[in-house]
């Protein structure tokens, strides 16, 4: 297993094609953003290997000690494999020493794809993350929070969000409430 910095123009049109067809319309940032983020040092366009062939993306973006999954996705034809397991433990052994946030949409609310968001937080709790004792509306979507068993406050997380993506960014991050952890 590998996880790299993507670089080469290959790697990047797998990635982007992932991407594109991994994450909702209304949940993607402009990829020329992702991009610009990752010249500048504040995100990793990261380019997961198994096996020599690409498994599948991992999008951070970072700020100190801080480092915010933004976006994770496994390629199609290597899904339920335990190949997410693996790639989530080896993201947290790459960014070793960091207090590591995780956003998933809200497995609180009535909607029809209710099994596959709880689907997805049993996903990351098997592999280690916690609940953490708030969520946000990002974008206008409910999203719960979790991490690598670290501690981080909403403050943390928005102060990392503004810095990295600016104030029209954060000002669509809001601080929802507690969550119910379990």
């Amino acid at each position: 297993m590998e996880i790299r910095q993507a670089a080469k123009e290959r790697e990047l049109k797998e990635i982007f094609v992932l991407y594109d067809s991994a994450f909702p319309a209304s949940e993607k940032k402009p990829f020329s953003v992702i991009l610009e983020k990752q010249k500048q040092g504040s995100a990793d366009i990261l380019y997961l290997e198994e096996g020599g062939q690409f498994a599948g993306l991992a999008i951070m973006a970072k700020k100190g000690d801080l480092v915010l999954l933004d976006y994770f996705a496994i390629a199609e034809e290597r899904r339920g494999s335990g190949i997410g397991s693996r790639m989530i433990q080896a993201l947290d052994a790459h960014y070793k020493g960091m207090r590591m946030i995780i956003e998933i949409e809200s497995t609180k609310a009535e909607v029809p794809d209710i099994k596959m968001r709880r689907k997805r937080k049993h996903f990351y709790h098997k592999n280690g993350m916690t609940d953490l004792p708030f969520m946000v509306c990002l974008f206008g979507v409910d999203m719960e929070m979790l991490s690598n068993g670290t501690e981080i406050s909403f403050e943390e997380y928005w102060n990392l969000y503004d810095a990295i993506f600016g104030p029209r960014a954060s000002g669509n991050v809001l601080f929802l409430r507690a969550q119910d952890t379990q």
